[in-house]
């Protein structure tokens, strides 16, 4: 029952953390009467929260771009904050974070952003299962942690690929790898490097349809030569390493009995 206190504890500090920071909004840059009356009034009376949808996203981007003008370590506070408590306690929804990253801070700096958000955000889910959630992991998943206890067994000596494997085709639950590693006695060097570099090309094209959804101002401007290349370079980037790993897998690794999940793209 202490474990269960304990997380209930540690919930409860970061939900109020985060709840003041959102209410406690700095004075809003200045004005130009120039701006469109909706631009002007975007930051007034806005109450912060988690977009659940694309146009709910589009208007935090907005608002957030508008209040980085003079605010820019509030707002990098604010979004780090939200990003780490989404990750850390597993729930739903960080692509929308991902994406917010790219329409905020750019392409390269969002990118980067998103890739140690995910991080250490995953590493410290890591070490709340460790300290809070071993117990209640194999009690309500015994099945499933069983079967990636003989998996990670199978591929010990090529350890880091396999979970490398994991992250470029989730066929588990990337939440659920997190908060099981600590019981598969995987070392936290290697998870978290495996987490930083096998999320990097979900990351990325998150990240960039972010910054480019920030460029369209209708549909016209998606058939460009220059939209097209960006999203043939994405592609390519986003493929190329899980092409490596695919075949790497195939001679190296044991895989059989591991079937793909869709809840994998739902909890990213």
């Amino acid at each position: 029952m202490s474990s269960i206190s304990g997380l209930v504890a540690v919930v409860s500090a970061a939900t109020f953390y985060l709840y003041l920071l959102s209410v406690n909004l700095p004075p809003g840059p200045k004005r130009d009467v120039l701006e469109p009356a909706e631009t002007q009034l975007g930051a007034q009376g806005y109450r912060l929260k988690f977009p659940s949808d694309l146009d709910e996203l589009r208007e935090l981007a907005e608002m957030l771009k508008f209040y980085k003008r003079e605010h820019h370590r509030y707002v990098l506070l604010l979004f780090c904050s939200a990003y780490l408590y989404k990750q850390s306690f597993a729930i739903p929804g960080s692509s929308f974070l991902n994406i917010l990253a790219g329409a905020i801070f750019g392409p390269w700096d969002g990118l980067v952003l998103a890739c140690l958000l995910t991080t250490s955000g995953s590493t410290f889910c890591y070490l709340l299962s460790s300290a809070f959630g071993k117990n209640y992991v194999i009690r309500f998943f015994p099945d499933k942690v069983a079967m990636l206890q003989r998996k990670v067994e199978e591929n010990r000596n090529s350890l880091f690929f396999f979970l490398l494997f994991l992250r470029f085709f989730p066929m588990t639950p990337n939440w659920f790898i997190n908060v099981t590693s600590p019981i598969l006695n995987i070392p936290m060097t290697i998870f978290f490097s495996s987490v930083l570099i096998g999320l990097i090309p979900y990351n990325f094209i998150c990240v960039r349809t972010g910054s480019i959804l920030s460029e369209i101002s209708s549909l016209d401007d998606i058939f460009t030569w220059r939209m097209l290349a960006q999203l043939l370079v994405i592609a390519c980037v986003a493929l190329l390493p899980g092409a490596l790993i695919q075949r790497y897998s195939q001679a190296h690794l044991q895989l059989d009995n591991l079937n793909p999940t869709d809840e994998a793209r739902k909890k990213q």
